[in-house]
């Protein structure tokens, strides 16, 4: 009996051990939250409820009126359960892509949800949509800043998922993406060497094509260009009123010698300009 209670204690003891080594059991998802992060793990995938997603008003995204009708239009269809297309933002950074993104779904919140997912993390997509397939809820599955190098295969995945695999995606669910780049993908001028003439038509080599295919399958592909001057100065009054400030020649002024420190004009920029101006104002 001595000699059984000695083997179970080294059992219990062993199993202690091995316990620190077993990935523990994703937890249980939230469905009641607003929005989700997406978490790959090595015993599966889980969303990450978030309570308190981050958002700003649409009214503070300026001179992108097309842009911003565009895309609310896009996701109010979807918010109602009619067609809607995936969604593609290209163009000069700092010009409130993502927070478009952000704005247009948090006014439809109520009837869609928002899960974010990484580029890394692509890979892992399928899973993520198994997992949200049969919900009665609509989602938009939103990757920020989605540009590959050379090497980089992830985009595989999603260029699957957006048109091509035989499991597609259901119809609760829509991608909506931010990038740099027009095309996602680098372009080589080496790569313009493939391209063929064929009684007067051009013909893109392989190359682009493999590379041009996946913005392709965005049905809704809208650009943002850089600010003029006019337009970074509305963008900065707007967050100088927006906090409490005064607009006036002095502010403008100084809006202008903030844009040369910084080498561009954008909405990010002038909301940065508005928060170091207006609390050291507070100070």
């Amino acid at each position: 009996m001595a000699d059984l209670d000695h083997l179970m204690n080294r059992v219990d003891a062993l199993l202690d051990r091995l316990e620190r080594f077993v990935p523990a059991a994703p937890p249980a998802t939230d469905w009641t939250a607003p929005a989700f992060y997406w978490r790959p793990g090595a015993t599966g995938g889980y969303l990450q409820g978030i309570n308190k997603p981050h958002h700003i008003p649409l009214d503070a995204l300026q001179n992108v009126d097309h842009q911003k009708a565009a895309v609310l239009r896009n996701t109010a269809q979807f918010a109602a359960g009619k067609p809607a297309n995936n969604v593609l933002l290209t163009g000069s950074r700092g010009t409130g892509k993502s927070t478009l993104i952000k704005a247009c779904w948090y006014a439809h919140k109520d009837a869609v949800k928002l899960i974010e997912i990484d580029k890394p993390d692509l890979t892992s997509l399928g899973e993520l949509l198994q997992q949200i397939a049969d919900r009665p809820e609509r989602f938009i599955v939103y990757c920020d800043d989605l540009s590959f190098e050379e090497g980089e295969h992830h985009y595989k995945a999603l260029k699957s998922a957006l048109d091509g695999s035989i499991c597609a995606p259901g119809d609760n669910v829509l991608f909506y993406a931010t990038s740099n780049r027009r095309h996602i993908l680098p372009h080589k001028m080496s790569e313009n060497l493939e391209t063929t003439q064929e009684n007067g038509e051009i013909r893109p080599g392989d190359s682009i094509e493999e590379k041009t295919s996946l913005a392709e399958r965005f049905g809704l592909w809208l650009s943002f260009y850089p600010f003029r001057q006019e337009e970074y100065l509305a963008a900065a009054r707007f967050w100088i009123e927006d906090m409490g400030g005064t607009w006036d020649d002095e502010m403008r002024a100084a809006a202008l010698r903030w844009t040369m420190t910084r080498g561009s004009r954008s909405g990010r920029v002038a909301w940065q300009f508005a928060r170091d101006t207006i609390g050291a104002l507070g100070l």
